[in-house]
């Protein structure tokens, strides 16, 4: 099985995130691509407009017409409180895959440039591959100086993969302020997930 991890806020997920997913599957032969909304990122201290379970609930909408993508509480919060971390997601997740299995991390250009503030960016190098993708603005992204930073072995910097031509422009930050305002998200949003947030009056809706 080839397994990718896609975490992020999801906040709300929107047509971006599924064009990623869908291209890394097809890129990549991926067999399952698990999107799991994150319980308390490091880098976002203001923490997320919607609730971890309303996130989870509309990611689960936006994966109900496609097979290979699937709604994952891996990075749910931590009972203690504590941050979220994806070195400890990729670790928790590599203790339940066949000997066989192959780990991917997907994560858009913008956020791997930043890698090298995370928590043991070397560890992560090591606990799956990378799959980076492009995003506007980041199209051109050189991985090469990222792994230089971080003094990455030619064995780890042959696990990041760049995936180009995934240039949809929609973010989550739009999108909220859209749907405050009472725009119109249908190009944005999969319409499950537009149901979600009416339904659960998400956003100021």
């Amino acid at each position: 099985m080839r397994i990718a991890f896609f975490g992020g806020s999801f906040d709300p997920p929107h047509r971006g995130h599924l064009a990623i997913a869908r291209a890394a599957a097809e890129a990549f032969g991926l067999d399952r691509v698990l999107l799991a909304p994150t319980g308390r990122q490091p880098h976002k201290p203001g923490g997320s407009n919607a609730s971890f379970a309303d996130r989870l609930g509309m990611v689960t909408a936006m994966c109900a017409d496609n097979p290979k993508l699937e709604p994952s509480e891996l990075d749910a919060p931590r009972s203690d409180g504590a941050l979220n971390y994806t070195i400890d997601t990729l670790h928790e997740l590599s203790t339940n895959l066949g000997a066989s299995d192959r780990l991917f991390a997907i994560v858009g250009a913008d956020a791997f440039v930043d890698l090298p503030r995370w928590r043991d960016p070397k560890g992560l190098l090591d606990a799956a591959e990378w799959i980076v993708v492009s995003r506007p603005g980041f199209s051109g992204v050189d991985l090469s100086a990222v792994l230089r930073t971080l003094e990455a072995s030619p064995a780890q910097a042959e696990r990041v993969h760049l995936l180009n031509g995934v240039d949809d422009p929609a973010s989550a930050t739009d999108v909220r302020a859209l749907l405050r305002a009472g725009d119109d998200c249908s190009g944005l949003l999969t319409p499950g997930v537009l149901e979600y947030i009416r339904e659960h009056h998400l956003y100021g809706t």
